[in-house]
């Protein structure tokens, strides 16, 4: 235990001695003198807690000591007793109190209650010092919060954007490859090179489904994924998603089934893109790791209560099955059942992991019965507000897509697939334009040349687009300042595009992109009046 400080001042070297002997004790030091300056220099030099100090002395007063100790912050908190022989009128035990006394000891002193008073100030030392002990730990613990949730400010944004040039970087060839196959599909293939394209397709569409799998974690994660409820056609989406997945069935031999309750209602209140999400992964994964037998989607409604509806969506499978212990594990990011079943069937361990993540932000309950080299079966239930029947809109018949007439467009692209992709697409529109590689050369350009529209890469070398923008809006290109600007991204994160959007574009497109979308933004911003 450490040992607590106490300092006795008197001019009597014999009151000293016979304080010295009545508080005597291992947990103290008692440290003495009889000159007031002495004690000062004592104070001043050794971390004094309690000083008793005598009132009357020769040279300086202990009320006047007081002063001085208590005038100092290093030695202001020292705790002081007054021992005093002169008068107990209450005048002298104000004096004192105010100069910052906490209590007054009278001669001749009485053992017991002046052993008894030391103890409780030496006890309101030891806890004032645990006190500030901890509170300087509180502190070093809060720079310590402090400084951890920096760094993870720090790893968050070093993430974003880790996420946002991986998008960009993959995503940009993959825009190409899908675009150009697209092309390919238009130039008279014969049967066999129609087949490889549309197989270029497939791998290219795999691709870009595990890029969004790690987006859309990464955004649920950071609590940035937002769940749209609208109206939804349950029967139509149950359908697409099997119709989609047929053919990975039918190369397999597999049967792939539908079993949908017919009271299920036309309409109901649902977040479509997500729940084709979750239907997607969870028939997929079947198809996956069934090598014979059924998959089946199952529908059925498990209870009502006034205009709601509890839904059961079960994907049952004739699979591999899951062993009982490797069954949370499976929900994990980046896991699978065993390292055997990653090398055998490929995946990256993302899509169940999604999937439970959807269910609990839809506020649904996602629930899997299993059994080895039998079978699963992955269960998604959830409650929906059923919509009345409406009028459902007729798919318009796909039509070619109409040439402009005295259109002038200006394309800033760096990557020469996706440049040759662009050109090719906007000649075939009959549209007039000229091509750049980077910002600099962009906002040159606009300041020689008349465009009505400008369609701009958001990373580019020497000067990337965003700058671009900035510039245009700022007046770069007198006269110009409002002209409409498309920027094209490969990142697909919500404050890329809120990037874009704040630097002044008018619009964003995400690569890969569909050429109806973005014809029908080019007549948007071009058609007058």
């Amino acid at each position: 235990m450490e040992k607590i400080n106490i300092l006795i001042v008197d001019d009597r070297p014999e009151n000293i001695i016979a304080l010295e002997a009545l508080l005597q004790r291992n947990d103290i030091n008692l440290i003495s003198t009889t000159n007031p300056n002495e004690a000062l220099r004592l104070s001043w030099e050794m971390d004094i807690a309690i000083a008793m100090v005598d009132v009357q002395m020769p040279e300086m007063d202990g009320f006047e000591l007081v002063e001085i100790l208590k005038s100092n912050p290093r030695t202001k908190d020292i705790l002081i007793i007054f021992v005093t022989a002169i008068s107990k009128e209450t005048k002298y035990a104000v004096k004192g109190l105010n100069t910052g006394a906490v209590d007054y000891l009278y001669k001749p002193l009485d053992p017991f209650v002046t052993s008894a008073k030391v103890d409780s100030f030496i006890q309101f030392v030891r806890n004032q010092r645990e006190v500030k002990k901890k509170n300087k730990e509180l502190e070093a613990y809060q720079k310590e919060l402090i400084k951890a949730k920096e760094l993870a400010e720090q790893g968050k944004r070093i993430k974003e954007n880790f996420l946002a040039n991986m998008s960009h970087e993959i995503r940009t060839p993959i825009n190409g490859i899908i675009g150009i196959a697209k092309l390919l599909k238009n130039t008279g293939l014969n049967e066999e090179q129609l087949e490889m394209v549309n197989l270029l397709q497939i791998s290219s569409d795999s691709l870009l489904g595990v890029i969004n799998d790690v987006l859309d974690l990464s955004k649920i994660e950071s609590g940035k994924f937002k769940i749209n409820r609208t109206q939804t056609n349950v029967v139509s989406i149950c359908n697409a998603v099997v119709n989609l997945l047929r053919i990975p069935s039918l190369e397999k031999k597999l049967e792939l089934l539908t079993d949908l309750d017919p009271e299920l209602p036309k309409f109901i209140l649902a977040d479509s893109l997500r729940l084709n999400q979750i239907l997607m992964n969870l028939i997929g994964n079947a198809i996956k790791f069934t090598n014979h037998g059924t998959v089946m989607l199952k529908v059925q409604i498990l209870d009502r209560k006034g205009n709601n509806l509890q839904i059961r969506f079960s994907v049952s499978d004739t699979g591999i099955g899951i062993a009982k212990e490797h069954i949370e594990k499976i929900f994990e990011t980046f896991e699978q059942a065993d390292e055997q079943t990653t090398i055998k069937f490929g995946g990256t361990g993302l899509g169940l992991s999604i999937v439970k993540n959807l269910a609990k932000l839809k506020g649904g309950t996602l629930e899997v019965q299993s059994e080895e080299f039998k079978g699963s079966t992955f269960s998604f239930t959830n409650w929906y507000e059923v919509l009345k029947d409406t009028e459902e809109t007729l798919a318009t018949i796909e039509k070619p897509l109409q040439p402009f007439n005295g259109v002038k467009i200006l394309v800033a692209e760096d990557n020469p697939i996706n440049k040759f992709l662009l050109v090719k697409i906007l000649k075939s529109w009959n549209i007039d334009l000229d091509v750049v590689e980077n910002g600099k050369d962009a906002i040159d350009m606009l300041k020689e040349h008349d465009y009505n529209l400008i369609l701009m890469d958001t990373f580019m070398p020497i000067m990337n687009g965003l700058d671009a923008i900035r510039l245009i809006r700022g007046g770069y290109a007198a006269g110009k300042e409002n002209i409409p600007i498309i920027t094209f991204s490969a990142a697909v994160l919500d404050t890329d595009k809120e990037t874009a959007i704040a630097a002044g574009a008018n619009d964003v497109i995400s690569k890969p992109f569909e050429p109806a979308i973005l014809h029908q933004k080019i007549t948007d911003f071009t058609t007058t009046g």
